[in-house]
């Protein structure tokens, strides 16, 4: 065998100094076929060694781990791609002759044989080996006219053809064992970058697939002839039309006990002028020319605000810090209010200072915006809180933790 490999690589080494340049068209296209033959060929001898070698147990008398570690450092192969190797060596040589057959025989590639044979193995194990051999006789036919992709595609079919009477039970259960591994697998990840943007990633189930295919679909198409759009950016702003008229509806589910929505915190000037920024409650900043395009379709709510920054005026209160209350709470803190604290006010609760329970009011002077784990800190730690003379929470540290108790106020999210 050394030999006639030997010679084979002597007759490609020659090839390689052929003049393609002056062959005809015809020759090139008959030169490439036979190249991609002999190249299959070789794989299916190559296979054939690496099972050998495996099975005698060559690589750990060598001193390597595993026959794929071997392989890695014998070929310089990833370890992924040695792991492929062996199990296509093994599948091929433990109940599929007729696969290496075919490769042998140049007629399919190696990923076409890696299909074919896991789904042959399916087959024998589902239906027995008279339909495995039926399955390989289909697939190697079908490998002649469609690419490994197309042939997997098409090997989910292929007890209809060759098991028709346990095909559709068979269907069933593949399709049950995948809606568990949908429903397993489902999540949605947003990871915040550094400038505010958000990067989604995520699987969504079949259900929830065609959910969103259904609602953004409609909203992805070009607006004209003139959209300039790439289809990624066109995605993109179907999400947030679909954000748009979700918001406007009366079905969600109340958040910090108002409905559903966002809020831009603005000064007049800036809303008439653009002078300034916007901010989100979630701490982001909007260009003016945003703050202004929201603005044609919001509830303006006005707040008066005394030098400092605190709230002196701002509709009318309610028992419970919802409402416009929160929002003035939101005006005055801008996010947790603990020191040194960069949650924005969506995730904040608004704490009593003094207990509503003990008596005390619900109304601005009596609240402070902590984010759920400073909220329970302060009520089971000897941290106290109250207002200073300018409207704005001060924190005072427990003697343990400084002896002078000097108060300390958030500076992340404002300057004084």
């Amino acid at each position: 065998m050394v030999e006639e490999l030997a010679q084979a690589e002597d007759a490609v080494a020659a090839c390689l100094d052929a003049a393609t340049w002056a062959a005809s068209e015809h020759d090139l296209i008959a030169a490439l076929d036979a190249a991609h033959r002999l190249e299959q060929r070789l794989a299916a001898v190559k296979l054939t060694l690496v099972r050998e070698l495996d099975g005698r147990g060559t690589a750990v008398a060598q001193g390597a781990s595993s026959t794929a570690i071997w392989l890695r450092e014998r070929l310089r192969l990833t370890v992924p791609a040695a792991r492929r190797l062996v199990d296509l060596a093994a599948a091929l040589d433990a109940g599929t002759p007729g696969v290496r057959r075919a490769l042998a025989d140049g007629h399919i590639s190696v990923e076409q044989a890696r299909v074919i044979g896991e789904t042959v193995s399916t087959v024998h194990a589902a239906a027995g080996a008279e339909a495995a051999d039926k399955a390989i006789g289909v697939l190697v036919d079908w490998a002649g006219q469609f690419d490994p992709a197309l042939l997997r595609k098409l090997s989910t079919r292929i007890l209809d053809h060759v098991a028709p009477e346990i095909a559709d039970a068979t269907d069933r259960a593949a399709l049950e064992a995948e809606a568990q591994r949908s429903t397993r697998d489902r999540h949605l990840t947003l990871s915040e970058l550094r400038d505010g943007r958000l990067r989604l990633t995520g699987n969504l189930d079949a259900e929830t697939a065609g959910l969103l295919r259904a609602a953004i679909d409609p909203l992805t198409a070009p607006s004209g002839p003139d959209d300039t759009r790439t289809p990624g950016q066109r995605r993109h702003d179907a999400l947030a039309d679909l954000c748009r008229l979700t918001l406007r509806t009366t079905e969600l589910p109340e958040h910090g006990g108002e409905p559903a929505h966002i809020v831009v915190t603005t000064s007049y000037d800036t809303l008439l002028q653009q002078l300034d920024a916007g901010t989100l409650d979630t701490g982001l900043r909007l260009t003016p020319q945003t703050v202004r395009r929201l603005a044609c379709d919001a509830a303006i709510l006005p707040a008066v605000l005394g030098g400092a920054g605190q709230t002196l005026d701002l509709g009318r209160q309610r028992r419970l810090i919802t409402g416009p209350l929160r929002r003035a709470l939101v005006l005055r803190d801008r996010g947790c209010a603990f020191p040194g604290c960069d949650r924005p006010p969506r995730w904040c609760d608004a704490h009593h200072i003094h207990h509503w329970a003990d008596g005390g009011p619900t109304n601005l002077t009596n609240a402070v915006l902590l984010c759920g784990h400073h909220h329970r800190h302060l009520h089971h730690s000897d941290w106290t809180v109250h207002l200073n003379a300018d409207g704005h929470p001060d924190f005072i540290p427990p003697a343990w933790l400084d002896p002078t108790q000097l108060p300390r106020r958030n500076h992340y999210h404002r300057r004084t």
